[in-house]
């Protein structure tokens, strides 16, 4: 391989994940055709694609694929036909083992509402325009990794179902680092959530969190809230954030409504990131936020900007592409100016596309 060659390693997964993932390698296609960059593009199978073919949600020669590659893109993973799949082996589980085993502990979702789709948000556009959100999840601790875990018997023939949130010292600060840097580029603005009125992990979150910023991170603003009470000034007051900062759960559902308010999950990328290895290569995930859509699977009428934008934040984030990345973010907001939905966030007096049409229109608003 040649010595500036990237490997990026594709894998399209289930529902609409093949059909989104499709017009993203034709933007990465157009990358390397028109401005010569040296992208190695390796597809595998993942999540139930993975479990029909070899009957696992993913295979050690993928997960080795993926630890030599500088970018993975993740489709989506899941389906109602694996719903009675033991916990263990349900396609999700890729996802996991992928984060887990690849150590990538900080996840980054922005979320954006582009002016020219104001009107496809539940909100009023005076609450959304012009939101610019950074939500920066822990995701490799807390209680989707924590220990003791299970579903037991116990006596009178019930059973018991438990899971443990657990954090430390370093698995705090690590994350929190990561908010910090991020918000130094943008408004220095960090809030952090927890729940330190009923759990003592969300004390030591805290604590960890302010001796950090008073230590290193003297010029941020560092703002503490409950993450109930985020959830509720997402929806009043979403442009007093810059960056959000949340543990493993919080996170999760934070960003998923904070999604919500830029009128579609078909528009919102992702990037789980973790240190670099002894190359100097961060280790790297992206995906977009949404799901396998199983409902409209095949019908190329998904939104395929959330995974062309995971992409861009690979050039950013894994490659060091900042111009690249820009250029790619201008293509689709031009997209979007010019009248261009899919179903998802079509509006009165705009022109339906499918998907490949979508993905099309970006590559010509690139040349």
């Amino acid at each position: 391989m040649a010595e500036n060659q990237k490997k990026i390693l594709l894998l399209p997964g289930d529902g609409i994940g093949p059909e989104v993932v499709r017009e993203t390698k034709k933007v990465i296609e157009w990358f390397n055709k028109k401005k010569s960059l040296d992208f190695k593009i390796d597809q595998d199978l993942i999540g139930g694609a993975a479990i029909d073919k070899h009957g696992t949600p993913i295979t050690d020669e993928v997960f080795y694929k993926a630890l030599e590659s500088d970018a993975v893109i993740v489709g989506a993973c899941g389906g109602p036909q694996y719903d009675k799949l033991e916990f263990s082996k349900k396609p999700e589980r890729a996802l996991l083992k992928l984060r887990k085993e690849l150590k990538l502990f900080a996840n980054l979702r922005p979320a954006i509402c582009f002016k020219q789709l104001v009107d496809s948000s539940t909100l009023k556009p005076e609450i959304v325009s012009g939101l610019d959100i950074l939500i920066v999840r822990e995701l490799t601790g807390g209680i989707y990794f924590g220990e003791p875990r299970g579903v037991k018997p116990i006596e009178n023939g019930e059973r018991r179902g438990v899971n443990t949130h657990v954090y430390t010292t370093k698995e705090i600060k690590r994350i929190a680092k990561v908010a910090f840097e991020l918000a130094a580029k943008r408004n220095n603005k960090v809030t952090s959530c927890e729940k330190s009125n009923v759990m003592e992990a969300g004390v030591l979150w805290r604590e960890e969190v302010q001796s950090l910023k008073d230590k290193e991170y003297k010029k941020i603003e560092l703002n503490h809230m409950l993450a109930d009470n985020c959830a509720m000034q997402l929806l009043r007051n979403p442009k007093q954030f810059d960056v959000i900062l949340a543990d493993n759960l919080f996170g999760d559902m934070l960003s998923d409504e904070a999604a919500m308010l830029t009128g579609s999950l078909g528009l919102l990328p992702s990037a789980s990131l973790g240190d670099k290895d002894k190359n100097g290569r961060t280790r790297s995930l992206y995906e977009p936020v949404h799901g396998s859509a199983p409902d409209i699977a095949g019908k190329n009428i998904s939104n395929p900007i959330a995974t062309i934008l995971s992409f861009s934040m690979a050039l950013k984030y894994s490659l060091g592409l900042l111009k690249e990345s820009a250029m790619l973010d201008k293509a689709v907001e031009k997209t979007l100016e010019e009248g261009l939905r899919t179903p998802d966030i079509m509006s009165k007096g705009k022109k339906k596309v499918s998907t490949s049409d979508m993905g099309d229109a970006i590559i010509s608003n690139l040349n």
